[in-house]
């Protein structure tokens, strides 16, 4: 089976997600915001699993776009992490760069499904 690149960092992504959330709980950090970021963060590689296996284009595009949410909610509570003093900046950086490059190629797999829908649909 050909790799697939989103899949690929998806899961990279969610594997420092769950040892973020270690961390944090090993270091006795803020419970609450480990939490919500361990469950965006592992969301976003679950609904693009979801979106391969989509029985439509119309489903591939809705479960991608469900990643795209919980990946931009994911960057919210890393953001709060590191402006509330819970991650260091060199923390921060690496896993909210993967975050924002994730959404960034969402966003583009979602355009190019989108307007092949429409172009199809006008054909």
């Amino acid at each position: 089976m050909k790799e697939n690149p989103i899949v690929t960092k998806s899961y990279a992504f969610t594997v420092r997600v769950v040892r973020l959330y270690q961390y944090l709980e090993t270091e006795n950090r803020i419970d609450v915001l480990a939490k919500q970021v361990l469950r965006s963060g592992t969301s976003v590689g679950a609904n693009i699993e979801e979106a391969i296996a989509g029985q439509s284009t119309l489903d591939f595009i809705h479960k991608l776009s469900v990643a795209r949410k919980e990946a931009r909610e994911s960057s919210f509570w890393l953001r709060l992490l590191h402006d509330t003093g819970y991650l260091k900046s060199e923390q921060f950086e690496s896993i909210h760069k993967d975050c924002v490059e994730l959404i960034k190629i969402l966003n583009s797999i979602i355009i190019t499904n989108k307007k092949k829908l429409e172009s199809k649909s006008n054909s």
